[in-house]
């Protein structure tokens, strides 16, 4: 029998606010535990929550993206649950009125095609502090505890690992762009829940979803689903389907590569939602909505007009616009005056191939500028490419100038008409055998006259110009 593979994903990305959602506190990573809290993070009796305005400006920015309904009123609700890193024992969320309602996202595939995926909804909500456990012993840090959340919930229309990777890779790429959250995985500003369940083929009913919790990189994510998928199929094929798959919230072992039960998934009347009395519903005004509507160039609009405007290979686009930090270095570049077509390669091939332990093109040595300026040489004819690998190499190591680098180097590419005919008529008197064959038809005899000319100039001629000084004195 074939399945039919049924994905849904709860993504949690962080707001980038200077403080937290309901009080005042920073909103920091690595810092010394239980430092960044007060008595309204701590949920100590008297302290009463005040909504920060910045985190309903970045989900109205969010909501405008994905082609949302942005309500103007929403509601905070109580979620009741116990958990050791949720000091009030509930989370202020959102329920029965999100912020943003609806929406979708478009993801994209190798061959040119392209699905739509349905947004259910995005709230606003707290996160919880952090369990780090050491043997028998959990320490609890509430510094994290209170940091806005933005919870994009989609709909159940992803049948795929693939898909699953793609859909989180374009909702990244868009908060980057929004500059609504870092997004930073490592630090569990993104992380995600998947839904999974399976189905024969040809069926439209749902069956029963495990949940995998708190999941913070596409590898794993990618390895959690496989392994579920697998587990929920064999279950299935060995007639246990419905006592091995129950509703579920699991967790996923890397180092075992195996999702295991965490406990059972709870329904929405288990957390006995009501409105937070302690919070008036949120009311966005007019001139409030008209503001935050206004968001920068999304990854799709930035793909599309980098092909145009600048002539270069959609999949060339959708590499370079992937990343925000990409995007932006590359138009630097060609404000710089670099070609675009050449920029691509020097961008992606050779300046990437040398960035290695966590070194971005944020934190490159070899900026735009210079990336960009080295890219105009060669274009220019004042060095060949090779040479401006060599010169990027040292750049890497050294922070100079491009041009004070190629002389510095001595990589100048020899152009002059004068120099260039010495060089060539010395090669041709030494070689009146080679040039007879030359002239009697052999025509390919010009790639040894090619290469003893740039042997004789030690690398420093320009190619191009030595090929029609050649044909001119061999013809």
């Amino acid at each position: 029998m074939k399945f039919e593979v049924v994905i849904g994903l709860e993504i949690h990305t962080q707001l980038n606010t200077k403080t937290k959602i309901f009080c005042s506190c920073p909103t920091s990573f690595g810092e010394a535990p239980n430092t960044n809290v007060c008595p309204v993070c701590l949920a100590l009796p008297g302290a009463l929550p005040v909504l920060n305005v910045e985190v309903v400006k970045k989900s109205i920015a969010f909501g405008t993206a994905i082609g949302a309904t942005v309500h103007k009123r929403s509601i905070f609700n109580r979620k009741n649950y116990f958990y050791p890193d949720l000091p009030k024992g509930y989370q202020i969320s959102q329920f029965e009125i999100p912020i943003v309602e609806g929406g979708s996202v478009v993801i994209d595939f190798e061959d040119g095609s392209q699905k739509t995926i349905g947004v259910t909804r995005a709230h606003l909500e707290e996160d919880a502090g952090k369990n780090t456990h050491y043997g028998a012993e959990s320490h609890v840090d509430l510094n994290r505890a209170g940091t806005p959340l933005l919870e994009i919930v989609s709909e159940p229309d992803m049948r795929s690992a693939d898909e699953v990777i793609r859909y989180l890779k374009k909702v990244h790429a868009i908060l980057r762009y929004l500059d609504i959250s870092n997004a930073n995985m490592q630090e569990g500003s993104f992380r995600c829940d998947v839904n999974i369940s399976i189905r024969p083929f040809g069926e439209d009913k749902l069956y029963t979803r495990a949940e995998i919790k708190n999941l913070n990189s596409f590898k794993f994510i990618q390895k959690a689903i496989e392994y579920e998928v697998a587990r929920q199929v064999e279950a299935w094929e060995d007639g246990v389907y419905e006592t091995e798959v129950v509703q579920e919230t699991r967790l996923y072992d890397a180092d075992r590569d195996e999702t295991r039960s965490m406990r059972g998934k709870e329904d929405s009347a288990e957390y006995r939602y009501f409105p937070d009395p302690d919070l008036l519903p949120v009311i966005v005004p007019d001139e409030m909505m008209a503001e935050c509507v206004q968001i920068p160039e999304l990854p799709d609009a930035k793909k599309k007009r980098f092909v145009e405007e600048y002539g270069i290979k959609e999949y060339d686009a959708a590499v370079i616009t992937a990343e925000v930090e990409m995007a932006h270095f590359y138009e630097v570049m060609i404000k710089e005056g670099a070609g675009a077509k050449k920029s691509v390669t020097w961008l992606t091939v050779e300046l990437l191939a040398r960035l290695s332990g966590g070194v971005t093109v944020l934190t490159s040595p070899v900026n735009a500028i210079k990336l960009g300026t080295l890219v105009k040489r060669i274009e220019d004819g004042t060095i060949s490419g090779k040479a401006a690998k060599e010169v990027l190499d040292f750049m890497m190591e050294n922070d100079l100038e491009v041009d004070a680098v190629i002389e510095q180097l001595g990589l100048k590419q020899m152009s002059d008409d004068g120099a260039l005919l010495e060089i060539i008529d010395t090669i041709i008197a030494a070689n009146g055998d080679k040039v007879e064959q030359y002239r009697a038809g052999k025509d390919k005899l010009i790639g040894f006259f090619v290469g003893q000319t740039m042997k004789a100039s030690k690398g420093t001629a320009n190619p191009a110009k030595v090929n029609e000084l050649l044909k001119q004195r061999l013809s």
